[in-house]
C-alpha cells in the first residue's frame, strides 16, 4: 500500500516540476505558502469560487467586504457561446450598485437577441438603458429618501463573444490583460481608462467640457474632486450631478452644491475597448479600484501567471489521499490577488493580515475598500468550439449560483 501511494506521489511530483519549470520566470515552488489557504477562510469578510470553468476556460472570483452594508456587486455570466463579467463598485450605498447587477444584464440580453450579436452599440443601449431605469427609481423614491439622488455605481463590463472581447466602462474600476511578450514574458496592459479626477486628462477634460465652471475640478483635502464632491467623472447614477430636478438641499451637506449645476457635471457615456484575442493573451483581470490602490498593473498580472494553477488540479485529483495537497488547492488564483492586496493594506497601518481579518466591517473601511476580482483565463484552443459547459449566473458575495439562459442566438 505504501509503496503505491509513494508511486502515486513521485507521478504527481514530477508533474508539478514539469509545471514549474515551465513557468520558471519569477516564481519559486517554495514561496507557496499553504497555511494561507486556511487562514483566508477565516477571514468572515472573504468570499470567493476559486475555479470555475466557461466556454473559454476557467475563472476564480473573489470579494472581501470592508464597509458596514458592501457597496461592490458583481456576476459573472456563463454561456454556451459568450461569457459576461460584471464589477459594479458603489459609492453612497448599495442602491446603485444592486440595481445594475440585476438589471444590465438584462439589457443587453435584450438587444443583442434584437441584433443576433454583440457590439459596441448594444453594450452602450445597455448602459442607457441601465442609466434611465435607476433614474427613474430615483424619481420615484426620492421624495421618500432624498439622499437616493447622491448614491451611484462604477460600472465595469466585459463581454467574450466569437473570439472578441468587448469592454465597457464608467468609473474607476480597471480591467487589465496579461499577454505574453517577444520575451516570452507576461506583460500587462490596460484596457480602461480611470475616470478620476486625479487624472491629468480627466481634468482637462472636465475643464473643456465645462469652460464657465472653474469649480469644475477642486483640490479638497489633498484629493481631486469633481465640484469638491466626488471622484470619479463617470457614473450610473448620482442624479443630484446630472439633473437640477435631483439636487438636495442644504439639509444634506456633504453632497450640497453652492448652486444648481446648469448641465449634467457627470455622464453615464461609457469608454469601451474592442478586442480580436490573439493566442499571446493568456488572462484577464476585471478589478474594483479597491484592489489597484495597492496593486500595480503588472504586479497583478505577475501574480496571476505565477500562480501554480495546472499544480492545485493536480492536487484536486488526489484530494482525498493527501489533506496537504487539497489545502493548497483551496486558495484560488482571485483569491490570492485579493489577499496580497489585504496584506499590503495591512502594511501599511503596520500590521498583519491576521490582525486586520479580525476588524469588523465598518470599522475595516479605514484600511481598504469593498473589493472584488475576477480573473478570466483564456483556452484559445476552446475559441470557437463549442463545448458542453454550465449555463451559470454567479454573483460575488451574496453567492448565489443559478441558470444564466446566456444564449445570445436564442431561437
Amino acid at each position: 500500500m505504501l509503496s503505491w501511494l509513494a508511486r502515486i506521489t513521485m507521478a504527481c511530483w514530477r508533474s508539478v516540476r514539469r509545471y514549474v519549470r515551465m513557468n520558471k520566470d519569477n516564481f519559486n515552488y517554495n514561496d507557496i505558502d499553504i497555511s494561507d489557504s486556511d487562514s483566508s477562510h477565516q477571514d468572515s469578510l472573504l468570499w470567493c469560487k476559486d475555479l470555475e470553468k466557461h466556454s473559454y476556460g476557467d475563472f476564480s472570483f473573489a470579494v472581501v467586504q470592508a464597509n458596514e452594508v458592501i457597496e461592490d456587486h458583481s456576476q459573472v455570466e456563463t454561456g454556451r457561446d459568450a461569457f459576461f463579467v460584471g464589477v459594479y463598485d458603489g459609492h453612497g450605498g448599495p442602491e446603485a450598485s444592486r440595481f445594475i447587477r440585476d438589471h444590465l444584464f438584462r439589457h443587453l440580453m435584450r438587444f443583442a437577441r434584437e441584433g443576433g450579436t454583440i457590439s459596441e452599440d448594444i453594450l452602450r443601449s445597455a448602459f442607457s438603458a441601465t442609466e434611465d431605469g435607476f433614474l427613474t427609481l430615483v424619481r420615484r423614491t426620492c421624495g421618500i429618501k432624498p439622499v437616493i439622488a447622491a448614491i451611484g455605481s462604477c460600472c465595469l463590463v466585459g463581454v467574450i463573444w466569437k473570439g472578441t472581447l468587448y469592454v465597457a466602462n464608467v468609473g474607476d474600476s480597471r480591467a487589465v490583460i496579461g499577454s505574453l511578450g517577444k520575451s516570452g514574458k507576461i506583460v500587462a496592459e490596460q484596457l480602461t481608462m480611470d475616470h478620476n479626477a486625479c487624472m491629468e486628462e480627466v481634468r482637462q477634460e472636465l475643464r473643456s467640457l465645462h469652460p464657465d465652471d472653474s469649480h469644475i475640478v477642486v483640490m479638497k483635502q489633498g484629493v481631486w474632486r469633481i465640484k469638491g464632491l466626488i471622484q470619479v467623472s463617470r457614473s450610473i447614477g448620482d442624479a443630484y450631478l446630472k439633473r437640477p430636478e435631483f439636487s438636495l438641499d442644504p439639509s444634506f451637506p456633504r453632497f450640497h452644491l453652492p448652486e444648481p449645476i446648469r448641465r449634467p457635471v457627470l455622464t453615464a457615456e461609457p469608454s469601451i475597448c474592442t478586442r480580436v484575442l490573439q493566442p499571446n493573451d493568456k488572462f484577464l483581470i476585471f478589478a474594483s479600484d479597491g484592489l489597484w490602490e495597492h496593486l500595480t498593473n503588472q504586479e497583478a498580472v505577475d501574480i496571476v501567471y505565477n500562480c501554480p494553477r495546472a499544480v492545485c488540479i493536480i492536487f484536486k485529483c488526489i484530494w482525498f489521499m493527501f489533506c496537504l495537497f487539497s489545502s493548497l488547492y483551496s486558495l484560488g488564483v482571485a483569491r490570492r490577488l485579493l489577499k496580497t492586496a489585504l496584506n499590503a493594506a495591512a502594511k501599511k497601518r503596520q500590521m498583519g493580515y491576521d490582525e486586520l481579518k479580525k476588524i469588523d466591517k465598518g470599522d475595516r473601511r479605514f484600511y481598504h475598500d469593498d473589493i472584488t476580482v475576477v480573473v478570466i483565463f483564456i483556452n484559445h484552443e476552446l475559441l470557437g468550439n463549442k463545448i458542453s459547459v454550465p449555463e451559470l449566473s454567479v454573483r460575488g458575495f451574496v453567492d448565489t449560483v443559478g441558470p444564466s439562459n446566456f444564449n445570445i442566438l436564442q431561437n
